[in-house]
């Protein structure tokens, strides 16, 4: 069995099961294509890992990015070996992590992206920053049904997420107007072309697919190089952490099953720091009925000192 009728062999799978999304699949595959094309899976051993972790090193590839890469070939692996077509497995060892990304967008940073982004792809990120959703499996592939303007929410369906849970969005107004826009777009071209277009997001009635090299481009021209669309995910959680919103709620809408996910998200900035002993600075005059300054001392203080 060589490594193309594996890699056949796994996307009957996702495609069967539905476990994995095959954009992504194809695209983790495509790096591994020029490494192990032609191969015989059973030559396949650790040696051949480490080669092939090297090789994706040398090319910049992050470890995060290479375990994900890995984790297919040893999902590709185990499914040869459980329909009788693999007699061992190899063992492939994943490599060492480094911390979660810390990436978020602040207001200015993210409408700097939006404005060089292409038309088709504006709704999109815009859609993305409010909700916090995921991109490939979440956004892109959202249909007009998932949408009720009378209700005001946004829908996703148990068994279609990652945790395999529904989840609801109200809509905000900024929302609103987001997919009230992209719907009367959508209306448009319906008319125009005689076809159903399905798809909240599309270009030309075409579904959306990969934008990574115009996403790079959009984020080194606004002066923001190296952030992904996963990092609309972070900034949703910490804009909900900013509102105040009861961490339950917040993690139902973003979709964390999780505190210990969620926590990871929820990134704690200056502003957020100064804002929480502002906060304990009032509780504290309420209670006593002195005045204190976060940054200078209290009135008890200014009295001891003139004694």
């Amino acid at each position: 069995m060589r490594y193309e009728e594996a890699v056949q062999d796994l996307r009957k799978h996702y495609e069967t099961t539905g476990r994995r999304d095959l954009e992504e699949a194809d695209y983790r595959l495509q790096n591994l294509k020029s490494f192990f094309a032609g191969r015989r899976i059973v030559s396949i051993g650790p040696a051949d890992i480490t080669a092939y972790v090297g090789q994706r090193q040398a090319e910049g590839a992050a470890n995060g990015t290479i375990n994900r890469e890995l984790a297919t070939v040893r999902r590709m692996l185990r499914l040869a070996y459980e329909n009788g077509k693999l007699l061992r497995l190899p063992i492939v060892r994943l490599l060492k992590e480094g911390e979660p990304r810390q990436g978020f967008f602040e207001r200015e940073q993210f409408e700097a992206v939006r404005r060089h982004l292409r038309d088709h792809l504006k709704p999109v990120v815009t859609f993305a920053y409010i909700t916090g959703w995921r991109m490939r499996s979440e956004i892109l592939c959202l249909q007009w049904r998932q949408v009720d303007f009378k209700a005001g929410i946004v829908r996703l369906e148990p068994g279609t997420t990652k945790t395999g849970e529904g989840r609801t969005f109200y809509l905000t107004s900024e929302l609103r107007a987001c997919l009230e826009g992209q719907k009367a777009l959508t209306e448009a071209l319906q008319r125009q072309s005689g076809q159903i277009i399905p798809w909240v997001f599309h270009r030309k009635g075409k579904p959306i697919g990969e934008f990574r090299k115009a996403w790079k481009t959009a984020c080194k021209t606004a002066g923001v190089p190296g952030r992904i669309p996963r990092d609309f995910r972070r900034t949703a959680v910490r804009n909900l952490e900013r509102a105040g919103v009861p961490r339950s709620v917040a993690m139902k809408m973003v979709g964390h099953r999780t505190e210990s996910v969620y926590r990871r998200y929820a990134i704690v900035d200056e502003a957020m720091l100064r804002e929480g002993a502002e906060k304990l600075a009032r509780v504290a005059e309420a209670a006593t009925g002195i005045t204190t300054g976060i940054t200078g001392r209290s009135a008890l203080d200014a009295r001891s000192v003139s004694v």
